[in-house]
């Protein structure tokens, strides 16, 4: 049975799920009637402990698919959002994972938002989960309250390892900074 996560409380995946090793991110939404059709890409920043890429190519989008280490790989940009399903997916093998690399941080930006006036206000059901891609069983949820309204991007969650253990954290957390926003934090 899944764990169904709220905003700000992490689970132990080393602990809980020591057999995980190959692990498929799904995020997800609806987007609202009125909403139209809106772009939204899936960003993964993989962060070291001063919270900096170790280089430009650990930051994984639809324009880098796939991290020098060869531990994520971003399955594509979905422009529509129209999936049943999840509407982009990251591949995670945490064997792979760079020893510097200390946070896997998700963040879902819309493209052109300020231009086009979107927000993320315009969608319903917003989730990112973590299933097991060996297994296919479904390990964590975290279904995303509906309180982002005027925010074009938002931090979905995080991997994080401590004490070499890695953890998986439900973030929420919305902004306007845009993806170049986070660019210019972390790069």
């Amino acid at each position: 049975m899944s764990i169904s996560l709220k905003k700000g409380m992490s689970f132990n995946l080393s602990k809980k799920e020591p057999s995980l090793q190959k692990a498929m991110v799904g995020l997800g939404w609806e987007i609202r009637s009125e909403g139209g059709t809106l772009d939204l890409d899936v960003s993964v920043f993989m962060l070291t402990a001063n919270k900096k890429l170790l280089s430009d190519e650990y930051f994984v989008f639809y324009n880098n698919l796939k991290s020098p280490d060869g531990a994520l790989q971003h399955t594509g940009d979905n422009r529509s959002g129209n999936d049943d399903d999840d509407d982009e997916i990251v591949l995670v093998n945490l064997s792979k994972i760079h020893p510097d690399i200390i946070e896997i941080l998700f963040v879902v930006s819309i493209h052109d938002a300020e231009t086009r006036r979107h927000h993320f206000g315009l969608l319903d059901d917003a989730y990112i989960r973590i299933v097991d891609v060996d297994s296919k069983r479904e390990i964590l949820r975290y279904d995303l309250d509906n309180e982002f309204g005027g925010s074009t991007d938002v931090e979905f969650g995080k991997l994080y390892r401590e004490n070499g253990e890695w953890h998986f954290a439900a973030i929420g957390n919305g902004s306007k900074k845009g993806l170049q926003g986070y660019v210019d934090i972390y790069a």
